[in-house]
């Protein structure tokens, strides 16, 4: 027992030498004496309710969500009402779904500053300013750079008014002020990464004008409810002029049927370009050309008291880039080119932003771009003098499984 008891506390006193030698300081490593880094906790950045938005919007719409919330989502029409259960379409929608981010946060800012117009907007309040309030509610909420295309405006807001149905946005200079009586047509656009959102409403004040707007208004969400996969674009036109030509208006004293303005239209939207390839008519125009599954569609109606058809007038605001590529001559017309190309690429623009940005005496460089194809001129478009317009648009994606409405809030 004493020889067992002798070697175990041997033992014990060489296990107790060995702890000491490898006895590890405090905040060291045990393989190569580095002090350890102490894991920080990192907090997440707590998101804002709503509600906290400022007015006007100078909250960046990423500090409310990461996820952005879906729109109205519809189910297509009996032919494809099997979508909404199918098993691939589903999974289809799922995978488009999670590339829907960008597209339905330039809807968020679409909404937050407009829903900001609408209480802001009144008569006696310039156009310039009515413009300039949404367009910078727009770069805050989306925080967008000068000489970065990658996300802001999509166009310049259009304040078109009465017999002038799109395209408006005041020049420098430019003093006119929204009147009691006026009929106006606030369209802007956003757009992240090229993913757009075109959506417009229409402002009055005068309840003489009540059922021009109730027309365009309910035309479009025919058109919404019309639109699908496989459907022919023709039948949506159809569908919309229906409506429209149910409603007239009386105005001192005269009763004016509504008519849709047949040389306007909606259009399909694709990355970074406002008008691609289809156009939808608001009219039946017999265009057999069907809608396709993926697309997204700016659902765009237009409702006139006059002709229901427009022409070119007033001077020209809106331009935009085209993708050609000719050699210019005038050294003015290219370093023009040059801000064009960093700040909208094909997205349009007006020269009230290229005043912002700092240029002066451009006018006939921007002429000399326009005449050799390099930037398109789009003049305002009006019908006959002493008409009323109207109109209302919304974005929407013709998904696999239903159709989202990606622009619609809570005002329309």
């Amino acid at each position: 027992m004493p020889e067992n008891t002798e070697k175990i506390e041997e033992k014990v006193e060489n296990i107790a030498l060995e702890d000491k030698a490898v006895q590890i300081p405090e905040n060291v490593s045990n393989e190569d004496g580095k002090k350890k880094k102490k894991k920080k906790n990192k907090k997440k950045s707590k998101k804002l309710d709503i509600s906290e938005q400022t007015e006007p919007p100078t909250i960046p719409v990423s500090r409310f969500y990461s996820k952005f919330p879906e729109g109205k989502l519809m189910d297509y029409g009996e032919d494809n009402l099997w979508r909404t259960t199918n098993e691939e379409k589903r999974q289809l929608d799922r995978i488009m779904n999670d590339n829907l981010n960008d597209l339905r946060k330039a809807a968020e800012v679409h909404r937050q500053a407009r829903y900001y117009a609408h209480k802001f907007i009144k008569p006696g309040l310039k156009m310039v300013e009515i413009c300039e309030n949404i367009e910078n509610s727009v770069r805050s909420l989306l925080e967008a750079k000068d000489n970065d295309y990658t996300s802001g405006l999509a166009f310049p807001c259009g304040c078109s008014l009465n017999n002038c149905a799109a395209h408006y946005t005041p020049n420098a200079g430019d003093d006119t002020v929204l009147q009691y009586d006026d009929v106006c047509k606030i369209d802007f656009g956003t757009q992240i990464n090229g993913h757009i959102i075109d959506s417009a409403f229409t402002v009055h004040f005068n309840p003489t004008y009540d059922n021009l707007i109730k027309a365009v208004k309910e035309s479009t969400y025919t058109g919404i409810k019309e639109a699908g996969i496989d459907v022919r674009l023709t039948d949506v036109g159809e569908a919309i002029q229906e409506v429209m030509e149910s409603y007239e208006v009386e105005i001192n004293g005269k009763t004016y049927p509504v008519k849709p303005i047949r040389n306007l239209c909606g259009h399909n939207l694709d990355q970074y370009k406002i008008h691609s390839t289809k156009s939808v008519p608001i009219v039946k125009n017999g265009d057999n050309t069907k809608m396709e599954e993926g697309e997204h569609f700016a659902i765009e109606v237009f409702g006139s008291t006059g002709k229901g058809y427009v022409n070119d007038d007033l001077e020209c605001s809106h331009y935009i880039r085209n993708n050609n590529h000719v050699s210019l001559r005038s050294a003015k017309a290219k370093s023009l080119l040059n801000t064009i190309n960093k700040n909208f690429n094909t997205m349009a623009f007006c020269r009230r932003y290229l005043d912002r940005l700092g240029e002066t005496k451009y006018i006939m460089a921007l002429n000399n771009l326009v005449e050799n194809g390099l930037v398109e001129a789009c003049p305002p478009l009006c019908d006959i003098h002493g008409s009323y317009t109207a109109q209302f648009e919304h974005t929407i994606v013709l998904r696999p499984s239903c159709k989202e409405v990606v622009s619609f809030g809570e005002d329309y």
